[in-house]
């Protein structure tokens, strides 16, 4: 069959907004709790171990339910698996914000993220379906810009609601939110998936799909790029509260303004790569990112080894974070390029393994755990190392 080209038009602001909407359902789902973790500790009488599983169950939630709704896409359509997952958020979200223990509010953190993968895995599909590689590359670093107001605004609202109300009032939010994401993409979300892929999606099993993907050498460099990259992100998320408030002393509000500090250099960094792309392949500045990044990487655990102040510590931390602009959107390019007929099931695949492998991060850092920034560090320089290696020995065009 017959593909047909992507398209080579300019998505508009609403389809930006939209699809960014969905591609920060994670984010805004990690973010909007983060300064009320220490509360919920407290009201559950939980440990902070205890309440770290509640980042680890949602990475797993997250990598396994993208490795269902990637083909899912493909064979039943867009639209249908995004409706599903959203609403099931909905419903999981306010399972969190009536949790009657800290057990109730893991299983349901796990559920959640079931729900909103889903967004998370058919909007990389959405664009793949409309836009050819390059452009693909253009885009994702734009959706960054949606992306990135997550980690400005989610923290200090979650903050503002955990202190005037209640930290369950953050869960009511982002059922809230949810919410509004069924409505506009019920109405305004047109079916993107190709007769082709749909007709190859039903000539062949989840699994048979799956199975081939994982024979591509270059497409399983380009998910172990994203996946060390990503790695980084979520060993911050994961120990910075902690971190920053109860071991350098910071309180929520300056926690708050540190992440959106954070926030801008990966916005600066996508939108400079999105100016590069003008001029230079996704693969091309791939090949330098990950070198310059795995550098930042080994500097950061430098300092870290020195026992650094805590201010050369953020300054580290934005530098290896602010790499993440310039790899993140074309690492999955290029994954979403090798086999665009299954752009579902690379998508989920590569989200899962983003999660997979973050769930690792997290909980290694959190098994690290002493009171100072080596364990996430550590995390850091091996990860961006991997991803150095994973490129130039997998993904690197030949």
């Amino acid at each position: 069959m017959e593909i047909a080209a992507p398209s080579s038009r300019q998505p508009t602001r609403g389809e930006l907004l939209l699809l960014g909407a969905l591609t920060a359902f994670g984010a805004m789902t990690i973010d909007l709790y983060l300064p009320t973790l220490p509360v919920i500790a407290r009201d559950f009488g939980a440990t902070p171990a205890a309440v770290q599983l509640t980042f680890t169950a949602f990475f797993i939630g997250m990598a396994a339910g993208q490795l269902v709704y990637g083909p899912v896409s493909d064979r039943m359509g867009r639209r249908p698996a995004i409706l599903f997952g959203c609403v099931l958020y909905v419903v999981a979200s306010l399972a969190c914000a009536f949790a009657p223990t800290i057990e109730w509010l893991v299983a349901g953190r796990f559920v959640q993220a079931l729900g909103c993968c889903a967004g998370m895995v058919v909007a990389r599909a959405v664009v793949r379906d409309r836009y050819d590689h390059r452009d693909s590359a253009r885009i994702f670093s734009l959706l960054v810009l949606v992306l990135a107001v997550a980690p400005m605004i989610a923290p200090s609202v979650g903050g503002w609601l955990g202190a005037g109300v209640s930290w369950r009032a953050g869960f009511v939010a982002l059922a809230l939110f949810g919410g509004c994401i069924v409505a506009v993409v019920f109405w305004r979300l047109d079916e993107s998936r190709s007769a082709a892929t749909e007709a190859k999606a039903r000539g062949e099993k989840w699994w048979e799909s799956y199975a081939d993907l994982f024979r591509h050498r270059r497409l399983m460099g380009y998910v172990l790029v994203g996946a060390a990259n990503g790695a980084t992100l979520f060993g911050y998320i994961a120990t910075a509260p902690d971190l920053v408030i109860d071991v350098w002393g910071f309180t929520s509000g300056q926690f708050s303004m540190i992440f959106a500090f954070i926030a801008f250099g990966v916005i600066g960094s996508s939108q400079v790569n999105r100016a590069l792309l003008k001029r230079h392949s996704p693969d091309a500045v791939l090949a330098v990112a990950v070198l310059v990044a795995a550098l930042f990487g080994l500097g950061v655990l430098g300092l870290a080894l020195a026992g650094a102040g805590h201010w050369w510590m953020i300054g580290a931390f934005f530098a290896v974070l602010t790499s993440n602009g310039f790899i993140a959107a074309n690492a999955l390019a290029g994954a979403l390029n090798v086999d665009p007929l299954r752009a579902g099931a690379t998508s989920g695949l590569y989200g899962a393994g983003n999660f997979a492998v973050g769930a690792v991060a997290s909980a290694v850092a959190a098994v690290l755990h002493d009171g100072t920034a080596l364990p996430v560090s550590l995390v850091m320089a091996v990860a961006l190392i991997g991803a150095a290696l994973a490129y130039y020995g997998l993904a690197r065009p030949r």
